[in-house]
């Protein structure tokens, strides 16, 4: 049991301490190289587009900051429970590998909500970033904004003017600005999903309890006759 622990233990923290050493290079080289709004185009459907939000995935924004901030952390704390129980219990090692993806996806965006605002200068259309003594940021602790940078607009084109309410509009799919961290979540879902069914649905097996306890009560009573 202590060998499976460690192995899967470490194998957990090898995973998220990589997904979130590539997720941070890759914010602190946008914020500290490219002007807000700035894009380099790589192909006509892939481009590294430099936003900012206040935290939720694909730059979604309708929580208060500082609350989404204290959820996130929550949350992560709970997984990170949870990943140690199972890793306990002989979890599948898919299972823990996909659950230590999705961490580090959720700790990447906390640590810009944690550091960003105290370690960094804030992000402009005319000047870039940079960084500044602990403390002499553009925010807070648990308020810094959360840097995206990849957009993938697959498909850009017209709707046609017989479209219902949009029509003659211009549409983009995939319209979306996203960064690495929210690449692992969303990654890690859908795989847990696609392969991981066994664990998310499993329940405890009431008949194996029932035979187990049957057989917990004909041991004592056997116990007893003899000792009688």
């Amino acid at each position: 049991m202590r060998s499976r622990l460690l192995t899967g233990g470490k194998l957990s923290v090898i995973i998220i301490v990589v997904l979130l050493l590539i997720d941070q290079v890759i914010k602190i080289l946008v914020k500290t190289n490219m002007m807000l709004y700035d894009t380099i185009e790589i192909t006509s459907w892939f481009k590294i587009h430099f936003i900012e939000n206040n935290g939720m995935a694909y730059g979604m924004a309708f929580v208060p900051k500082l609350a989404l901030s204290l959820f996130r952390i929550v949350a992560v704390c709970l997984l990170v429970w949870y990943i140690v129980k199972q890793i306990k219990e002989r979890a599948r090692t898919i299972y823990i590998v996909l659950l230590s993806v999705i961490v580090a996806g959720a700790a990447g965006n906390i640590i810009d909500s944690m550091f960003y605002g105290l370690v960094f200068t804030e992000s402009s259309p005319y000047f870039v970033s940079t960084f500044v003594p602990f403390g002499q940021g553009y925010s807070s602790f648990l308020t810094g904004k959360v840097v995206d940078m990849f957009y993938f607009p697959i498909i850009q084109t017209t709707l046609p003017n017989w479209f219902p309410f949009w029509g003659g509009q211009p549409y983009t799919f995939f319209s979306p600005v996203f960064n690495f961290a929210d690449a692992c979540i969303s990654v890690g879902v859908v795989l847990l999903l696609l392969f991981c069914r066994e664990e998310l649905s499993s329940k405890p097996d009431s008949s194996k309890a029932g035979v187990s306890s049957e057989t917990d009560a004909e041991n004592c009573g056997a116990t007893n006759e003899k000792n009688s």
